[in-house]
């Protein structure tokens, strides 16, 4: 496999003009193109259209370029957007490309990528255990194609999945079935939470078994450290983008992760860009800077509701969602350290890292290449 990835940066939700060029460039295939995850500047939420805008649109590109119809294109190619570009946050896509090798591996372990998608999901099974093992399936089919060996060479695992809505809700209870919650906007949380577990139970991190307990969106000491899910009501399906490293790979990238123990947590951020190879100290390295091709990463407020003993009021804002408040934040503190608003944050971290804290993965050009 040689993987390769490009950042794009994006004017509203449904241009591609940036990722066109490159195209017309010849930087990579259309057919070649393996996943796109990106921010979109809609408000993260239920209503949040922005997203499936952003996909349509990619796809539209995609199958004008490759000859495939769009049908055959959102059956080929995982495209997550995470809503919510608050503060400074840039909107954009990465668009991850995936073609036969280029030579022999190098010898060091180098980006490899796979996606998969699970079956529909029932409005009853949402937010649920079997959601979970559902995910959780969908998780190992994407290891597999990556073709990475080995659960320490994964470094961050995406999964976008559905929502409940009314008209779902609705569904069940005509069928006599119930759901985890009729609150829309809590099914979210409830959908990234199970999506999450299922990724720790691929992973190894968490114990299947506990599933079947009362955990999911409960238990926050049971959790991923490189799970980063979110939600939306334009499917129902888990949509899985696994990236790690294996020495079977061709690209001239890596992947590296750490964690933010809270959203002002910069030592995380500088963490896990040392152990991409990038050189940090305050700051990202001016010579490095054109190696880092984005950093990805999850956050949460402090559930205790203060932040190394400072209280916040996140939770208590009925203007903005706490989501929206803390995507800021974090977004903040990541372009600090990488002189770059153009970062992946999302929000919504229900046992992906610990409580208050989250993955923050780093996709950068390895040393010297390959």
């Amino acid at each position: 496999m040689h993987a390769q990835a490009f950042k794009v940066g994006m004017r509203a939700p449904d241009d591609v003009a940036e990722a066109a060029k490159l195209l017309d460039q010849g930087a990579f295939k259309a057919e070649h193109v393996a996943a796109i995850l990106g921010k979109t500047e809609g408000n993260g939420g239920v209503n949040d259209y922005t997203r499936a805008l952003a996909t349509l649109s990619f796809q539209l590109l995609l199958a004008e370029r490759s000859g495939q119809k769009v049908a055959a294109i959102a059956k080929r190619v995982p495209i997550i957007w995470s809503g919510g570009t608050e503060g400074l946050m840039s909107p954009h896509a990465t668009i991850f490309t995936r073609e036969p090798d280029r030579g022999s591996p190098a010898g060091g372990k180098r980006l490899a990528i796979g996606t998969a998608y699970t079956r529909d999901l029932l409005p009853e099974e949402f937010g649920t255990a079997v959601h979970a093992r559902v995910a959780a399936d969908g998780v190992r089919a994407a290891i597999k194609d990556a073709g990475i060996d080995a659960t320490a060479d994964l470094h961050f695992v995406q999964i976008k999945t559905g929502a409940l809505t009314t008209e779902r809700v609705n569904e069940a209870r005509r069928r006599g079935k119930g759901v985890i919650t009729s609150d829309t906007y809590k099914s979210m949380a409830y959908g990234r939470a199970a999506a999450a577990l299922g990724i720790g139970v691929a992973s190894g991190e968490v114990d299947a078994v506990k599933l079947d307990g009362n955990v999911i969106g409960q238990e926050f000491s049971i959790f991923s450290e490189i799970a980063s899910t979110s939600s939306g009501v334009e499917l129902m399906n888990c949509e899985v983008i696994v990236l790690g490293n294996s020495r079977q790979s061709t690209s001239e990238l890596i992947m590296a992760h750490a964690i933010m123990k809270d959203a002002i947590d910069a030592g995380g951020v500088r963490e896990a860009l040392r152990r991409a190879g990038l050189a940090v100290d305050g700051e990202l390295a001016e010579a490095d800077r054109g190696r880092l091709i984005n950093v990805f990463v999850k956050c949460e407020p402090d559930p205790s509701g203060a932040t190394r003993g400072r209280r916040h009021v996140m939770f208590e804002d009925s203007d903005i969602n706490y989501t929206r408040h803390i995507r800021g934040v974090v977004n903040g503190v990541v372009a600090s350290v990488t002189g770059d608003t153009m970062c992946y944050v999302s929000a919504g971290a229900e046992h992906q890292g610990p409580p208050s804290g989250g993955v923050v993965a780093v996709l950068a050009r390895a040393a010297g290449g390959r």
